[in-house]
């Protein structure tokens, strides 16, 4: 799994330095590329509003490969089915809508690879009755399967006061 990591991720550097060195890259298939990855992240935004499971799980590959980093416990997931159960429980924390903001949502691809950061904001009323208003910082890979663009790895993270230990939770830039 780390030397498939590795791979992907050094076929992304590479390709990356090859566009940036005027060499074959067509602008159009970036674009193309870039555009569909962001049609994707609005499909799972309109997903998680609409407490879609199965729809939020179209976003990701369907399979055993999927590797998540989530910002709350445990530290990571493997495979759909694992990160499927992860989204259950985070909905339930929304017993009423959940709204969610993408913001600046930044995309590059080459290839069959393609990796995607930015804020997701996430708010709404708890389960405690009490506001919920997160920002999650979310960086997504990507990998291009059946002519379908679906998420293989997530890392998705608060900033950390060292001071305190405790996440910021509504950080801004």
């Amino acid at each position: 799994m780390r030397a498939r990591a590795c791979f992907s991720a050094g076929a992304l550097l590479s390709g990356a330095i090859l566009c940036l060195s005027g060499s074959s890259c067509s602008d159009s298939s970036i674009d193309s590329g870039q555009s569909e990855v962001k049609v994707s992240v609005q499909r799972l935004r309109d997903a998680v509003q609409a407490k879609n499971l199965d729809s939020i799980m179209e976003y990701y590959v369907p399979d055993e490969s999927l590797f998540v980093y989530d910002a709350v416990p445990p530290r990571q997931y493997v495979g759909a089915k694992a990160f499927r159960k992860d989204w259950e429980n985070s909905l339930a924390l929304f017993p009423g809508p959940i709204q969610v903001e993408v913001v600046d949502w930044t995309v590059s691809t080459e290839g069959n690879l393609a990796y995607g950061y930015g804020p997701f904001r996430v708010s709404g009323i708890g389960k405690d009755g009490n506001p919920l208003d997160l920002i999650v910082r979310v960086t997504d890979v990507y990998r291009k399967i059946g002519g379908k663009w679906v998420c293989v790895h997530e890392h998705a993270s608060w900033p950390v006061d060292l001071t305190t230990g405790k996440a910021d939770l509504t950080s801004k830039p």
